[in-house]
């Protein structure tokens, strides 16, 4: 049975496919339209679905919106009317989508498949969506589940239980009071993109200090014991403006909001560090009462706010549970994967299997290129390149690069589903260099340069240079934890403050750990990873370190590259020195018209978020 989720109109727009029980394909649409967070029909990633599956669109059984539009509809209307007639400037700008797609889904869903599907068209609710994902591949036969983002229809939070086949939502935190709303005011208020610079805000916060957590508390949010919560909602502006926080916000702060691209000051990045601790609070509460409320020693998490990795890592720490598994999509586009696999599974009522190690595949559900594939096109941009049929010798020569302190990009088997990535559409450098983490935020990245870089670890090594348990699995870089202090160095933590803090060698692997001692880690294995654990080894054999820097291939204001003819083009962009796809090795000296790229005119060229 072809059972096709869909998430759209919204953020991060992406299908998944489901036969028989089995994620057989799952991508963003992002991917394919190169428009970052597209929201749009998610055409080509259904087409990419389908494909993968070897089926058209007439073979599907059932198709599945991760939530139910109307349901979504009547909040707009009850919001629009309980802040008439200050909303209209918001509700006037959100009707028009409405009325051309959201209320006639249905006519656009067939629309989109081609008009071949004739069969049911399923609607469950966002956070019913949103648990499924998480529960349903996890490997645990039953356990708690939190699901905490802005908004579905009417939910902003959940709490519910799986097993077996079935999920149960046991309570809710219902809108305008909302932990991911809370936290995206706040990027707004630093100056960053709402719904894509929440991890900006979550990484500025080591550079400074809660002194407004005390504030938050007393005037923004009242929390309860349980990790329920109110907000004031005097403060901000999102239900009846176009702007997050309002004038009373503004003015308990002493500041206005920060605009893009200016200045960083001590007072945003203690603003930061402010609401990154409220929310870790919260989420600790939420936890402690889910434990309470269920009896499970496991919980699982999706939805924007389980891609907080600081307070995951607090969670797995400190929490009551044994046991923690995230959905590594955990975004609006893991909507579409749980939508799928609620209808397999809740409303079909088949078995459900447990997988060891999960049953999302290392979240290696997105396209892979042949090696033909990949030389027709390297030819096609006259690009000179090197073909290396065995991994071991491909490997062994990439480890070399790194060592040199040379910028590799891999383009390697399928594509990562979700906004990390994972070893298949990476830009790789050595965790060993100190000046590794400015070079690559500043000549490849082209972004801030406060920025943290995330470790890849071989995981029988993880509790040697993290402060985590022996042979920790934690392969979606989904959890922060702190470099073990084996290998930390001494050095005076009182010297700089600010982004001053930048120029201090904190440990062994400097590129990677952050302003706080600590480092968003991956955990690699030959089961799961295939080519990228090879690469690792051959590294460690050379070296005797077994972390590399991991970072997402693209580039500022750009999603993940998705084809080689993506990868060519980001890597002659940028000032990467050499570029793997499949067994080709790309030297950038060697490259037709190679030259450095001044950062301004990176800057000139490209739209920025």
């Amino acid at each position: 049975m072809n059972i096709l989720g869909i998430s759209a109109f919204y953020h991060d727009s992406a299908a998944a496919l489901v036969v028989d029980g089995e994620v057989v394909a799952a991508a963003q649409e992002e991917r394919f339209t190169r428009i970052k967070h597209d929201a749009t029909f998610p055409k080509e990633a259904i087409g990419y679905c389908l494909k993968e599956a070897g089926i058209c669109e007439g073979d599907l059984d059932y198709v599945v919106f991760y939530e139910k539009p109307l349901l979504k509809f009547e909040r707009l209307l009850e919001t629009y009317i309980a802040f008439a007639p200050r909303g209209f400037a918001s509700f006037r700008r959100a009707i028009p989508i409405w009325a051309k797609e959201k209320l006639f889904l249905r006519r656009e869903i067939r629309k989109g498949l081609k008009k071949q599907y004739s069969g049911p068209i399923v609607y469950p609710e966002h956070h019913e969506s949103h648990a499924a994902s998480a529960f349903f591949p996890s490997p645990f036969e039953e356990a708690a589940i939190l699901t905490i983002d802005g908004v579905g229809e009417w939910s902003s939070t959940t709490l519910g239980y799986g097993r077996g086949n079935k999920i149960e939502l046991l309570q809710e935190q219902r809108f305008p009071h909302s932990l991911g709303l809370i936290y995206s005011a706040f990027t707004y208020y630093c100056g960053f993109r709402v719904n894509s610079g929440e991890y900006k805000l979550m990484g500025l916060a080591p550079y400074g200090e809660p002194r407004y957590h005390d504030t938050i508390i007393e005037h923004l949010i009242d929390i309860k014991e349980d990790g329920s919560y109110r907000m004031d909602m005097a403060y901000f502006n999102y239900c009846q403006g176009v702007t997050m926080t309002g004038k009373r916000f503004h003015e308990l702060f002493g500041q206005e909001p920060r605009k893009p691209e200016t200045e960083l000051s001590q007072f945003h990045m203690d603003v930061a560090a402010s609401i990154q601790a409220a929310t870790e609070d919260i989420v600790l509460r939420m936890a402690k009462h889910a434990q309470e409320r269920t009896g499970s020693k496991n919980l699982c998490l999706a939805g924007g706010v389980a891609l907080n990795c600081v307070a995951n890592g607090r969670l797995l720490r400190e929490g009551p549970f044994e046991n923690v598994w995230i959905q590594p999509a955990a975004g609006d586009a893991g909507g579409a994967l749980g939508a799928a696999l609620f209808t397999w599974y809740q409303l079909l009522e088949n078995e459900r299997p447990l997988i060891a190690p999960d049953a999302q595949k290392s979240s290696y559900l997105g396209p892979e290129f042949s090696d033909d594939e990949i030389s027709t096109c390297l030819d096609r941009q006259q690009a000179v390149y090197h073909t290396h049929s065995s991994d071991e010798t491909l490997a062994t020569l990439i480890a070399e690069l790194l060592a040199d302190e040379k910028v590799v990009g891999l383009f390697q088997g399928r594509m990562e589903f979700g906004p990390r990535a994972l070893g298949g559409r990476s830009i790789l450098g050595d965790a060993r260099s100190t000046s590794m983490q400015k070079v690559m935020n500043l000549k490849i990245k082209f972004r801030e340069s406060f920025r943290p870089f995330a470790p890849s670890i071989l995981e029988d090594h993880v509790s040697d240079y993290f402060d985590m348990r022996r042979n920790e699995d934690t392969p979606y870089m989904l959890l922060v934890a702190d470099v073990h202090p084996d290998k930390l160095l001494e050095h005076d933590s009182k010297a700089s403050q600010g982004l001053d803090k930048l120029n201090t060698v904190r440990s062994v692997i400097p590129a990677v750990t952050h302003v706080d001692n600590s480092a968003r880690v991956q955990t690699v294995t030959a089961e799961r990873h295939g080519f990228y654990h090879k690469l690792l080894a051959a590294f460690h054999a050379q070296t005797g370190s077994p972390v590399l820097i991991n970072t997402s291939f693209n580039v500022r204001g750009e999603p993940i590259v998705g084809s080689p003819e993506d990868a060519y083009r980001c890597f002659m962009a940028t000032n990467m020195d050499a570029l793997v796809i499949g067994h080709q090795l790309l030297l950038k000296p060697e490259q037709p018209n190679a030259t450095e790229i001044p950062r301004d005119v990176y800057l000139e060229k490209f739209t920025l978020d």
